[in-house]
């Protein structure tokens, strides 16, 4: 397998660790250029998937929120990512890894996820700088 077919399987298994599947609208809220740019390269790789912005104003299946110390308040920033979020669909809230610039403490989002009506159900390398926590919103909650 070649340098370049690896690594972009590679970035597919990102996308595929969040659970990310074609057909999806993944809405990224968050952005700044210490986001890591493999993991969204995968997002947009793969079949169908359409990544948008924070402005957008339609139904998403998944949310990914960059959250960084100091960026505010979470949990107003967990309830808003709720708000366009489909039945059955995700928020994964990713943070700097500890050691990383602006790192969240755990304890932090353990406080703030349930207090938002949300899970935390998983957690996944999201890249070389980032954590993945994959937070669930009650089904039906509209």
């Amino acid at each position: 397998m070649s340098a370049t077919a690896r690594q972009a399987q590679e970035r597919g298994g990102l996308a595929e660790r969040l659970g990310i599947k074609p057909g999806q609208v993944v809405q990224e809220i968050g952005y700044d250029d210490d986001c890591d740019e493999q993991l969204r390269q995968a997002i947009r790789e793969l079949q169908d998937v359409e990544l948008v912005g924070e402005d957008y104003e339609d139904v998403v299946d998944v949310v990914l929120l960059w959250w960084r110390d100091g960026d505010g308040d979470l949990f107003e920033a967990l309830v808003d990512a709720l708000t366009p979020l489909t039945d059955g669909g995700n928020i994964w809230l990713l943070t700097p890894k500890a050691g990383r610039d602006r790192y969240v403490e755990p304890s932090e989002i353990g406080e703030v996820v349930p207090t938002a009506g949300l899970s935390q159900t998983s957690s996944v390398s999201a890249g070389r700088d980032w954590l993945g926590t994959r937070l669930a919103a009650p089904k039906s909650r509209r």
